[in-house]
C-alpha cells in the first residue's frame, strides 16, 4: 500500500520519515519529493510498505503527529501510479 504524507518539516529527511514508519511495519520505499530548482524537500513524500495492514496501522497512529514542528498528515496515496 502506498501512503502520502503531505505538511514534513522541510528539513525531514527520508531516514528520519523511513524510521517513522518502521516502527509499524516492513517500509519496501520511502522517497522525498525534491524541487529541482533548490534541492530542498517540497515537504512531502510517499512510503510504500507491502502489507496493507501495517500501513493502516502507520496510517492511523502517525496522522496528526508532530514532526520536527510540522503536523503531518498520512493518507492513501490516490494517484494514478498507486
Amino acid at each position: 500500500m502506498k501512503l502520502l504524507i503531505r505538511n514534513l518539516a522541510r528539513t525531514t529527511t527520508e531516514a528520519e520519515l523511513r524510521n517513522l514508519f518502521e516502527a509499524h511495519g516492513v517500509v519496501q520505499s520511502c522517497s522525498l519529493v525534491m524541487d529541482k530548482v533548490t534541492g530542498g524537500s517540497k515537504g512531502f513524500g510517499f512510503i510504500e510498505m507491502p502489507r496493507t495492514n501495517d500501513a493502516k496501522a502507520a496510517m492511523k497512529a502517525l496522522n496528526g503527529l508532530d514532526v520536527a514542528g510540522s503536523r503531518i498528515r498520512v493518507k492513501m496515496d490516490e494517484s494514478k501510479d498507486a
